[in-house]
Formats: structure tokens, C-alpha cells, sequence
């Protein structure tokens, strides 16, 4: 195993395979700590984060990092209780600060053709700009790495799960506000980023949109504006309020997205999704958008925000998925930690 970390994952063959590969488990981090993302309400949002794990054991494994053996034994209490198929949990100590698996977790790219089938890239992890304790959570990837005895690869850069977005065909997705942000990695240009990206997912092409929606304090994570549903076609959000202060950003990003050109000369295919109505907490704008959606094997598990868009983007990423289930769950409670369900989750493939 040693020899496969002489070379990027990218000269090596490996890739991160598009979030519809089959799975063979999600990674979550479980919330403990409100202090952090949930301050004043983190017991609200334990019935929805246990319905969120429910849903992913009808389809697959489900790893979960756990603070401690007290935290163990609770969760596993809470899940019996709900009827979670607890053959399908695994329960590991791996303490963490904070709850968000995208941005912390382990990226997995695989390679089908080599004696070592998977690999990990351990980024470094400051917490959007060293806004949070980020201790714990930054130690993840390699602990991870441990359990399953896979390779790691530690690039020494700053970057976050959230940021990208990639269609498992070489091309990748992110947006220049959060990657060219200077609490990130202020010492790279984009073309030194881009280096990076290219060598540790293992993609020919990064599609540059310009900036995410109000109320997202990470900087612009393009989980939050534009996914891959296709290697050729994405969703993306809009604001047909002109009055909001998203309409412009939005419309901006769709524009860019139209001028876009895949590897093969193709033009995207694009549906758009109306934004939610506002989501305000305390005077603050949340980061309320439908494509913070995670796919799973055989399901596609989508916030929803108690107005009635809520059934027009349920809808629209039905016909996105046909052969998949959309599942929507209540994202009110969660939404005030700033991010939903793929901010929690990471895919491990098959």
C-alpha cells in the first residue's frame, strides 16, 4: 500500500465516483455539541437526523463516528427505538467537534482495475476559515483510513467535501468564492488549485461557477446551488423573486452554467428549482435550498422547508431520478446548524 502513496491518486488511476455510483455505505458524524452548529436547539433535531439514518439502513450501511461510549450507547438506543435496521449501524468512537461528514470526512476514489480497489484523500479541514474548533474533526479521514485499512493521501491543502461537486466522467464543479477564498488556501492561485483538484479526484476539467446563497456561511459551497444528477446535467437553484437577494446571484450562476462545454463538447442539460420561501431564525437568513439533496442507493433524500415549493422540488427531482424514491424530510430544525443532509453525509462507493 505504501508504494500507491509515491503518486497522486490521479497517476494512479483513481477517481471520485459520481454520488449515484452504487454506495457501500454513507459516513455520518453525530451531532453532541451545541455549542457548535445548534446552539439553544440541539434536541430538535434529533427526530429528523434519526429519520435521516432510518431511511439510508433501508438501503445501505451506515457508518456513524460517535464521541464516546456514552454517546454509543445512546444512539443506539434512539435507533432501536425507531425501528432503524440496526444491522446496517456501525457505531464507531471517533470523536469529533462538530457534525458535518461532508467537509470533514474521508473523499473516497476508487479504481477498479488495481489491486487496491479504493483510496482515501485526507484535505486539511479549517472549518470554512477557521470559524469553529476543527481539532477532532480534521483527524477523521485518517482514522477512517485505519478501520477500513485503506491508503491515504494528504494533500496539505485546505478544502471542503461541500465545495465540489463531480459527475464521476472527469469534470468537477465549484465555485471561485469559496476555493479562491482567502481563508482557505490564500498562497495558491487557481491554477495551483486546480493542479491539486485534477491530481487528487482525478478530473480533466473544473467548471468554475462564481458564488453560493445568503445566509451560507462556508464561503460558497456549491452543495447548496448546483448538483450533478447526470454526467451530463445538473439541477441548480433559482429565485424568481426578483425583490431577494438571491435572484441575482443565481441567475448569474445559470447564465454561466449555459456557457458551459463538458470534455466531450457537450452542453449541459439544466433543470432549475425554485428556491424555498426564506427561512429567518433569530433574525438570521439560513441557507435553505433543495440541492442540499443526497443520493443514496435507490433513494434521493431532500430537505424540505414547510412551504409549498417544497412539492414543486419534490417534482421536478422525481423526474430528475426516475427509478429512484424522493424522499423529503422536514430540514427546519436542521437548517439552523447552516447546512442539511448532504452536508452531514459522505458516500463511501462500492
Amino acid at each position: 500500500m505504501d508504494n500507491i502513496l509515491q503518486y497522486t491518486p490521479k497517476e494512479s488511476g483513481y477517481f471520485f465516483p459520481a454520488e449515484w455510483a452504487p454506495h457501500r455505505a454513507t459516513w455520518l458524524s453525530y451531532p453532541h455539541d451545541d455549542s457548535y452548529s445548534w446552539p439553544g436547539t440541539l434536541p430538535r433535531i434529533f427526530p429528523f437526523y434519526n429519520r435521516f439514518i432510518r431511511e439510508l439502513a433501508r438501503v445501505e450501511a451506515v457508518c456513524i463516528n460517535v464521541r464516546d461510549e456514552a454517546l454509543r450507547e445512546k444512539v443506539n438506543r434512539d435507533l432501536n427505538q425507531l425501528g432503524v435496521a440496526m444491522q446496517k449501524i456501525t457505531l464507531l468512537i471517533h470523536p469529533t467537534n462538530d457534525a458535518w461528514c461532508r467537509d470533514h470526512g474521508p473523499a473516497f476514489l476508487i479504481n477498479p482495475d488495481a489491486p487496491v480497489k479504493k483510496v482515501i484523500v485526507s484535505w486539511r479541514y479549517n472549518a470554512w476559515g477557521n470559524k469553529y474548533d476543527h481539532d477532532l474533526d480534521e483527524q477523521i479521514p485518517g482514522l477512517v483510513g485505519r478501520y477500513l485499512n485503506l491508503p491515504v493521501f494528504y494533500p496539505g491543502i485546505v478544502m471542503e467535501g461541500g465545495s465540489v461537486d463531480l459527475n464521476g466522467r472527469g469534470t468537477l464543479l465549484t465555485t471561485t468564492q469559496c476555493l479562491l477564498h482567502e481563508n482557505r488556501n490564500p498562497h495558491l492561485s487557481q491554477e495551483e488549485i486546480e493542479t491539486y483538484l485534477r491530481n487528487y479526484y482525478g478530473v480533466d476539467q473544473i467548471l468554475w461557477l462564481d458564488e453560493g446563497i445568503d445566509g451560507d456561511d462556508t464561503n460558497g459551497h456549491i452543495d447548496d446551488i448546483t448538483r450533478f444528477i447526470r454526467e451530463d446535467a445538473v439541477v441548480t437553484m433559482v429565485e424568481p423573486n426578483k425583490k431577494d437577494v438571491n435572484h441575482a446571484i443565481l441567475e448569474k450562476n445559470l447564465k454561466t452554467l449555459k456557457s458551459f462545454r463538458l470534455l466531450n463538447g457537450k452542453q449541459l442539460d439544466i433543470a432549475e428549482i425554485p428556491m424555498p420561501k426564506p427561512v429567518i431564525y433569530e433574525d438570521q437568513r439560513l441557507p435553505a435550498s433543495y440541492a442540499n439533496f443526497y443520493i443514496a442507493n435507490q433513494v434521493v433524500i431532500v430537505p424540505n422547508f414547510r412551504c409549498k415549493e417544497d412539492d414543486q422540488a419534490m417534482r421536478i427531482l422525481e423526474e430528475c431520478f426516475p427509478g429512484r424514491t424522493i424522499i423529503g424530510i422536514d430540514s427546519v430544525e436542521l437548517i439552523w446548524g447552516l447546512g442539511s443532509f448532504h452536508c452531514l453525509s459522505q458516500q463511501e462507493p462500492a
